[in-house]
Parts: C-alpha cells; sequence; structure tokens
C-alpha cells in the first residue's frame, strides 16, 4: 500500500520564495539542497544563517555552500580547492594569477581572517551523531581510557569520549559497531587539542534507517521531539468533549452560517486558516480569512505558553511532524475540522472584483467550516469552472451548504487572488520558486517508493494571496496601534558583495538580468526565458543562483529597530509584514493574535518590554532556521534512501559552475545538486580552457570498444547533460556521474517526472 507525502512545510504565506534561506514569502517552494562539496570527507565551511524560511518571504533558495565558493561558484574564473591533476593542463592565466603578490590582487579575491576572542551565547546543541572507532596508537596511554568518536557531520570535530560510556564489548567487538548510529555530545574542548572530549548520549541504531537517523539529525539541530509533561497537558481543557462556553458567543461575531471552508494538503491534519467569500449585491465581495484562535487555549505564562515559545515552531519531516502544540490542540480543539464550531481571529475585507480593498474589520469569531477541501479538490473547481463536480470526487459538505456553492466561492476567490498576485508583481515583487521534491512512502515500511517535483498550481496561489493580504494587514493593525511593541517579521535585501558576484557572472554570461530592485529581478526572470525545455532548465539555475545572495527573513520588534527604512520586507516589497495565520505551528503568530487582541481591545497589551520582545523574536528566528534545515535533512535522507533502494536513478541535468577538474549541475527531474569530477568519469583526458571569459571542460570519453573513435564532449554553463545517481557503499551517499554520449535509455525530465516508480507531495 502507498502513502501519498506532499511536503508539509506548511508555509503558505510564501514571502518570496526565496530559501537561502528564502523567506516563505519568497519560495513557496523548497529546495532539496545537497551540499556542491566533493564528499570526499573535506570539511565544509557553512554558514548557518544561510537557511531560513520555506514561505517564499525570502526569496532565496537553501544554498549551503554559497559564501563557501564566494567568487567560485558564480564567476567563471576560478580555481578548484583540492588536489591537482598533473594531467589537467592549467592556462598561463591562471598561473600566472596564482603566483602574484596578494598585494595586487582585487579585494574580493582576498580570504579574511579573523579571531574569535567570546562567546556571548551558545547556540549549537554541542550534540553530533556518528560512529565510534578504537584509537590508533593501541599502547598509549589514551587507548585505555578512550574511544574515537567520529561525526558525521565533518563541521563538527572528532571527539574523545570515555570507554565506560561505550558498550561493554566494544573494545573486544568493534567491527559489530561500525554500522552503529550514536549521540555525543561535547563537553569541552582545549585549545591545544586536535579532538574535543565529550559523552556518548545513547546509542539510536542502525545508520541508514530512517528512525535513527531522524532521530539523529533532531537531536543535532536541538529539535525538543519528547511527549508533553503532565504539568503541560493539565493546562489543556479537560473535561471532553469540550464546547465553546457561552459566554464567548456574547463576545463574539458569529460566522457559523456563513460558507467557511479550508484549503490544505490532503494530508494535514492541523488547519490553521479558512476561507470565504460572499457576493454583494453591488458586485463587489465580503472576503475573510479566518485563523484558529490558539492563543485561547494558551494561556500567557502557563506552562503550555513556555513549552510552546521554547519550542518555537512545528517541525515538519517527510514522515511526520513533531508539533509545537499538543496533539489534542493542533488536530482537534484548535484545528478548523469541518462540520464543528470553533474559535477564530478573522480579518474581513469588502474587496472588488480587481481585489481592492474598500473596507477591513478584525475581530473574534465563531466559525462552522463546511468541507476540508485538499488542493487537488480546489484546483478542479477553478480548472471546470462550468462543471458540476460529482459528490464522489469531493469531500462531504454540510447539509446547511451546497458543494455548488462552495465552487462559486474557490471561483469568486480565485479571481480576486488571480488579480491581487498580478498586482503584487506589478508592485515589485519577487518570487524564486525552486524545485521542491514530494515523496511516496511505503505505508507498512515507511519507505520512499518514488518521489516527483511538487507542482505549485493555482489553487497553492488562491490561498498563498490571502494569507499574504491578511498578514500585510495586520502588520499595519499592530503597528498602528504599538508603534514600539509590535513583532514584525523583515526581510533585509540581498548581501551586497554575493549581489554583485552574480551581476558580474550574468554579464559575462551575456544575460540580460537587472538587479536593482526586487521587481527588476522578478521581471528578468520573467521575461528572460522562453517556454522550451531548454529555457526552463536554465531559468530553474538562474533562480537557485539568485538565491544565494538573499538574506534570511527575521523576526523583530518594531521598538528595538530605530530607522523604519529596515522594517521592509525586500522579497514582498512591502514596509510591514508578520505572521498572523499559522498559530498552531508557529508561535510568532500566537505573540501576533495576542497583540492584535490587544490592539481591538479584546485583552491588556502583553506585559513585555521591547527588549524581552525581541529576545522571543530571535528565538523564533533561531528554531525556525534550524527547522529548516531539519526539513531539508529529511528531504536528503530520504532521497539518499530512495535511490539506494530504487537506483541508480537518471535524470537530465544543467551545468551550473565548471572548476578545473568538476563541474557542478542541477540535475532536473529531482531538484538536487551535485558535483561531477572528471577523474571518477572513463575518460581518455580533460582540458579546462577559458573561452572569452566563460569556463570549458573538454571531455574526452575512452572508448568502450578498441574500434571506436574517442568522443569529445564540450560542457560549460548551462550545457544540458545527462547524468546517473549512485548509491555509494558508505551509508546513504551518493554519487553523480556523467552518462556517456549517445548512451540510449533516457527519460525527458519534464515528460516524466518520477516516472511510475517515482511519484508524489508540501504546502
Amino acid at each position: 500500500m502507498e502513502e501519498v507525502i506532499k511536503p508539509e512545510s506548511n508555509d503558505k504565506e510564501t514571502e518570496g520564495a526565496y530559501e537561502s534561506d528564502l523567506p516563505e514569502e519568497l519560495c513557496g517552494s523548497h529546495l532539496l539542497q545537497q551540499s556542491l562539496k566533493g564528499y570526499n570527507d573535506s570539511p565544509d565551511v557553512i554558514i548557518e544563517a544561510q537557511f531560513d524560511d520555506s514561505d517564499s518571504e525570502d526569496g532565496h533558495g537553501n544554498t549551503q555552500n554559497a559564501l563557501i565558493d564566494g567568487v567560485k561558484k558564480l564567476s567563471v574564473c576560478v580555481h578548484e580547492k583540492g588536489k591537482e591533476d598533473a594531467g589537467a593542463p592549467v592556462t598561463k592565466d591562471e598561473d600566472t594569477f596564482m603566483s602574484q603578490d596578494t598585494r595586487a590582487l582585487p579585494e574580493k579575491s582576498l580570504q579574511r581572517s579573523a579571531k574569535v576572542v567570546y562567546i556571548l551565547e551558545k547556540k549549537h546543541s554541542r550534540a553530533a551523531t556518528g560512529f565510534l572507532k578504537l584509537l590508533a596508537d593501541k599502547n598509549s596511554e589514551l587507548f585505555r581510557k578512550y574511544a574515537l568518536f567520529s561525526p558525521s557531520d565533518h563541521r563538527v570535530p572528532r571527539v574523545y569520549v570515555p570507554l565506560k560510556d561505550c558498550p561493554q564489548d566494544f573494545v573486544t567487538r568493534p567491527k559489530d559497531y561500525a554500522n552503529t548510529l550514536f549521540i555525543c555530545r561535547i563537553v569541552d574542548w582545549r585549545e591545544d587539542s586536535n579532538f574535543a572530549l565529550g559523552q556518548l548520549a545513547k546509542s539510536l541504531g542502525q545508520a541508514g534507517e530512517i528512525e535513527p537517523e531522524t532521530e539523529g539529525i533532531l537531536t543535532e539541530y536541538g529539535v525538543d521531539f519528547s511527549d508533553f509533561s503532565s504539568e503541560v497537558l493539565e493546562c489543556l481543557p479537560q473535561g471532553l468533549p469540550w464546547t465553546i462556553p457561552p459566554e464567548e458567543f456574547s463576545k463574539r461575531r458569529d460566522l457559523r452560517k456563513d460558507c467557511v471552508f479550508t484549503i490544505d494538503p490532503s494530508t494535514a491534519r492541523d488547519l490553521d486558516d479558512a476561507l470565504s467569500c460572499k457576493p454583494i449585491a453591488d458586485g463587489n465581495f465580503e472576503v475573510g480569512v479566518h485563523i484558529a484562535d490558539v492563543s485561547y487555549f494558551v494561556p500567557e505564562g502557563s506552562s503550555l505558553d513556555k513549552v510552546a515559545a521554547e519550542r518555537a515552531t512545528s517541525v515538519y519531516l517527510v514522515q511526520k511532524v513533531v508539533p509545537m502544540l499538543p496533539r489534542l490542540l493542533c488536530e482537534e480543539l484548535c484545528s478548523l475540522n469541518p462540520m464543528t464550531d470553533k474559535l477564530t481571529f478573522s480579518v474581513i475585507w469588502t474587496l472588488t472584483p480587481k481585489g481592492k480593498i474598500l473596507s477591513e474589520w478584525f475581530g473574534q469569531t465563531i466559525i462552522r467550516s463546511c468541507t476540508k477541501l485538499s488542493y487537488e479538490h480546489a484546483q478542479s473547481m477553478i480548472e471546470g469552472p462550468t462543471r458540476k463536480i460529482p459528490e464522489k470526487e469531493l469531500p462531504p459538505v454540510s447539509p446547511e451548504h451546497t458543494s455548488e456553492e462552495v465552487h462559486r466561492a474557490v471561483l469568486n476567490l480565485h479571481g480576486i487572488a488571480k488579480e491581487l498576485r498580478k498586482q503584487r508583481f506589478v508592485d515589485g515583487a519577487l518570487r524564486l520558486d525552486q524545485l521542491k521534491l514530494a515523496f511516496t512512502l511505503d505505508h507498512e515500511t515507511g519507505l520512499p517508493q518514488g518521489c516527483h517535483i511538487y507542482e505549485y498550481r493555482d489553487s497553492n496561489k488562491l490561498v498563498e494571496e490571502f494569507m499574504l493580504l491578511a498578514n500585510m494587514a495586520v502588520a499595519r493593525k499592530i503597528h498602528r496601534t504599538f508603534p514600539e511593541r509590535a513583532l514584525l517579521r523583515r526581510h533585509p535585501p540581498p548581501q551586497t558583495k554575493m549581489l554583485n558576484d552574480l551581476v558580474e557572472f550574468c554579464d559575462q554570461m551575456g544575460l540580460p538580468m537587472d538587479f536593482s530592485s526586487a521587481g527588476a529581478l522578478n521581471k528578468s526572470l520573467m521575461e528572460t526565458f522562453g517556454d522550451d525545455k531548454y529555457s526552463l532548465a536554465r531559468k530553474e539555475v538562474l533562480t537557485n543562483m539568485c538565491s544565494r545572495p538573499m538574506q534570511m527573513a527575521l523576526y523583530f520588534c518594531s521598538g528595538v529597530l530605530q530607522d523604519q527604512t529596515q522594517f521592509r520586507h525586500y522579497a514582498l516589497n512591502v514596509p510591514l509584514y508578520t505572521h498572523f495565520t499559522s498559530p498552531i505551528r508557529r508561535f510568532a503568530d500566537i505573540l501576533v493574535h495576542r497583540l492584535l487582541a490587544a490592539t481591538l481591545g479584546y485583552r491588556e497589551l502583553p506585559d513585555v518590554e521591547p527588549d524581552a520582545l525581541q529576545k522571543q523574536a530571535d528565538h523564533c528566528n533561531d528554531r525556525r532556521m534550524a527547522s529548516k534545515r531539519v526539513q531539508e535533512l529529511s528531504t536528503s535522507l530520504f532521497f539518499a534512501i530512495l535511490v539506494k533502494e530504487s537506483g541508480p536513478l537518471e535524470s537530465e541535468a544543467m551545468v551550473m559552475g565548471v572548476l578545473n577538474q568538476a563541474f557542478d549541475v542541477l540535475v532536473l527531474r529531482y531538484g538536487v545538486q551535485k558535483r561531477i569530477y572528471c577523474n571518477a568519469l572513463p575518460l581518455r583526458s580533460y582540458r579546462f580552457q577559458k573561452v572569452g571569459k566563460k569556463p570549458e571542460l573538454t571531455l574526452v570519453w575512452e572508448p568502450e570498444d578498441v574500434a571506436q573513435e574517442p568522443a569529445q564532449q564540450v560542457v560549460s554553463i548551462f550545457s544540458l547533460v545527462e547524468v546517473v545517481l549512485r548509491a555509494e557503499a558508505t551509508a546513504l551517499k551518493y554519487s553523480a556521474v556523467l552518462k556517456r554520449p549517445g548512451t540510449e535509455g533516457l527519460l525527458g525530465w519534464q515528460d516524466e517526472q518520477g516516472g511510475d516508480d517515482l511519484e508524489e507531495e508540501q504546502d
């Protein structure tokens, strides 16, 4: 039996789809990012702040090593680090460049160095997963006291762990544990030692298995996946089934008779948001965004509040969710399940068919969702505007409403959303959509059976537009009332140096890109490329490159930043933005709900000074970044298992960068980036040269038949090539190799994304 798993990073309001960390508002899509390093056990230098949201706010794509390779990745000149191959000719220009006096080098080529003088706050969990080994020198004093812990993450140092922490028979039977994954916590790292000191925390199980690997990822990134304590659970309503207290009806606007419905991934159980759209006699519409009133169930200062604040976000893995709140709240009391009375916080507008706001109302409400639509249901309504959809193709609808009424509402919302979206991009918004993987899991084993690129369709865009509209409206409201105490979300402009490198790269490649603003960049991406397969692939590669200079979107307290120009959201190109629409899975949204309630006189202003609110914002940023990274690693884990179980996998790929002995590709069917090394291919020879300013590798393939002439292949940036992904002997590593020119058997990446054996879906 199969179970389709959508990408579940429920960020509907993708602030722009830029995930380097692309803020959600920037992206809406999440790239399964493989480090472009050579997988040769050399350490990565990864700037953790590179990873952020999947709400497409920041407009980037998760580029792990954007900073590592610096100019090297984008510019066309650069020498690859690592061993020089005697067979690879080096041009005179390069030789001269390498030997120049550093004083004569341009500033961008110099490696700046610095020294850590003090640790203000320990951010890393100090935990790592890895393997145990005996020390090499059996006669040393250390051998009798310690084993060597070798972390899977090469950024973490190797660690001496006391033998008393290790399994009893480890010293006599070390090979029995060669494939066992352990968790170690670093407790000290002396200045004069290459190795840290640590304690073995636990044995996770066999490397390469989903649950041990997942637990290791969660532990390394400090994700609390423990059961909620009895103290926390006591904060929940005890008398079940819970019903809305009568006094709430007198305090709230009753919308239970309205046609309100949810649109979510088919697998979603935490339904934060619902929509309504009522035609008005004058030709306009009353449109509502109704968000679960989670703050009602999370009393400020309670044990539940404290644990939610500490977790700060739900964490979406491929196979499960680590919730921010107990499941009773996430999936029952707060979730806007159909045909049940629910407490909500609503924003209701009068909108023209063109999306112009004529009036705006905020308030606490009670709704009764009439149906739970999936994105597929809503999409079929959009694609069949005049078709009567058979009841068996739709979920149940409450007796007070009809499927036709819901269909009309979806079509009206779609019409308005198209206008809102068009206007946003006219007004200068940016969106960097990147390829995002969705998996089909075997229902019994949990193993991935297939995968495909998740398609972001009109139904997703419909929901996104109204979530963005609500978030922007709430940001204006709370900032107007509490200019010093508003929790907002800003997206700084791209990093200047990296952007300049990208500008230089595009000039060298003859690409007419305008990077002067978010809107100009978006327009360039839309207009520079055609609709043929090659143009679409080039657009994917350039979108990926454009994501690298993008910064993270950040929560902040308005009273802490003095310069209001810094409040802006670069990708959305708006002066004020916040998160209001996902309080079941983001603590920042709960804080915003409390502020909005105070704005409307439902409660007192939370007793939090700006500095304390900023500290909460910083913590939300940290946990959000960790959550993003965990999500990426979960996707990488499942894809590596898929390659191992179903591989080798073939795909077309496009070259992103050319070095003197290797080249980087974006594998188009799966959205992964890999580096392909010349010395891993059956080549007779290869030659690196520059044609004008463009780097180029000429590969001469060893003929399979001695009677044949060797085939030549030229690899340059934006070359379309055929690659094969193969599992390596090492647990959960896979490599990419170039397919020999003229070999049969490759499917087009667009025609059959995934094939029968490789299928499905994240919101």
